[in-house]
């Protein structure tokens, strides 16, 4: 069955760094768009950031383009979010989601597009 396995989460002071990494199995995942999405306490789970099927193309919310950075391995089954400049609006569980893409390019950012998720990392940047 497919499996999507977040890692890389933990607590960091304002400013710092995280790499966060999605393991991929029970998929081929150079057929899949990716994305990550994140929810805080009380809040809807929203858009991070998505990448197509190459990694050609990316898309990221507003609040974080400049300072996240989606990536993929294809050929490891893994896709990463690095997070710089962390600040304490970005605590949140985050959360990687695969959607099978018949276009190299699209990218999604729509959470009810995703067919499969992962159980979520927990990200806290504390001021």
């Amino acid at each position: 069955q497919v499996q999507l396995v977040e890692s890389g989460g933990g607590l960091v002071q304002s400013g710092g760094s995280l790499r966060l990494s999605c393991v991929a199995s029970g998929l081929t995942l150079d057929t899949y768009a990716m994305g990550w999405f994140r929810q805080a306490p009380g809040k809807e789970r929203e858009f991070v950031a998505a990448i197509s099927r190459s990694g050609g193309s990316t898309y990221y919310r507003a609040s974080v383009k400049g300072r996240f950075t989606i990536s993929r391995d294809n050929a490891n089954n893994t896709v990463y979010l690095q997070m710089n400049s962390l600040e304490p609006e970005d605590t949140a569980v985050y959360y990687c989601a695969a959607k099978s893409s018949s276009s190299g390019s699209g990218i999604y950012t729509i959470r009810t597009s995703y067919d499969y998720w992962g159980q979520g990392t927990q990200v806290t940047a504390s001021s």
